[in-house]
């Protein structure tokens, strides 16, 4: 397979609860990720780096809205120019929301995909339920125009809301113990979904399944990939940590490899690495950019 990469960094960490996931473009690419993915296979053109958006305290609430809205409005103009020249888009984040300018960039372009939300978290959470207006956890209910969000984020893209219901597909995410309501909304909405449980229990075959039912609601799908859907004592990279809950790093690359081998494999988004809960020697960003890169070249096992 040979895949042409349009290569996008976001290094934002506006929406974040704290920075440092501003800093994983540049780490990521330090660790030669462009000269991985093309000794894998791929072509890369490199659409270079957003400005950096560090995280500041706001009293505001929701924290960094004007911000936000600007680096996801920023990343839409990018993946519309990387879809218009024939690139498959993957974008190095920053925090969850930017996957709201990724899918605004795609229906810019006249596509209209569906999403794989790979992710340790639903992402419902709204402004009018989360006193702390740190919007990382509310990107899906702003894609969907859930009640509560703030309207001038979720109205970015060409068309209110951004996705339908049964467009979106979790995956790998763990029931949050005391807020089942998110849960309930994904159970109202007909979201489909693949919880970390049943995924730990045969991940190829999970990831096979939710395939299927992606290939079959769209001529084209986008994968969201969260690492903190990875168990943070197995591979520690995530923002946000989940101590001894998620999926082994191993078995996340495996199902992400499912998914980009996908004809119908249209992009991918990958969010919350933050290099200060790496390693400081480098070891683990290196390890990740080799199993992307072969990822998306379809060399993974």
């Amino acid at each position: 397979m040979s895949r042409r990469v349009g290569l996008i960094g976001v290094p934002s960490s506006a929406g974040a609860h704290w920075p440092g996931q501003d800093k994983a473009p540049r780490v990521l690419r330090e660790a030669r990720l462009v000269e991985r993915l093309e000794s894998a296979g791929c072509t890369v053109v490199d659409r270079g780096d957003l400005p950096r958006v560090r995280f500041r305290p706001d009293r505001g609430h929701p924290q960094n809205l004007a911000t936000v809205i600007e680096v996801a409005r920023s990343v839409a103009a990018r993946v519309e120019s990387a879809l218009r020249d024939g690139e498959t888009p993957v974008v190095i984040g920053g925090d969850c929301t930017i996957e709201l300018g990724m899918l605004s960039g795609f229906l810019r372009a006249g596509e209209e995909p569906a999403l794989l939300y790979f992710d340790g978290g639903l992402d419902l959470r709204t402004p009018a339920d989360n006193p702390t207006g740190i919007l990382d956890s509310m990107g899906v209910a702003h894609m969907i125009g859930e009640a509560g969000v703030a309207e001038e984020l979720a109205r970015i893209g060409p068309r209110f809301p951004l996705m339908p219901d049964d467009q979106v597909v979790y995956f790998g995410y763990e029931p949050v113990v005391g807020e089942p309501f998110e849960a309930e909304i994904a159970e109202r909405r007909g979201m489909a979904r693949y919880p970390a449980e049943f995924v730990r229990s045969g991940p190829n075959d999970a990831a096979t399944e939710a395939l299927d039912y992606l290939e079959g609601r769209a001529r084209r799908f986008v994968v969201h990939f969260d690492v903190d859907v990875i168990d943070f004592v197995d591979f520690p990279v995530a923002d946000v940590p989940q101590i001894k809950a998620g999926l082994t790093f191993r078995d996340a690359v495996a199902c992400l490899s499912i998914f980009a081998a996908s004809p119908k494999f249209g992009g991918l988004v990958i969010t919350e690495f933050n290099p200060d809960h790496a390693d400081e020697e480098g070891e683990l960003a290196a390890v990740f950019v080799r199993e992307v890169a072969d990822v998306l070249a379809g060399n993974a096992p």
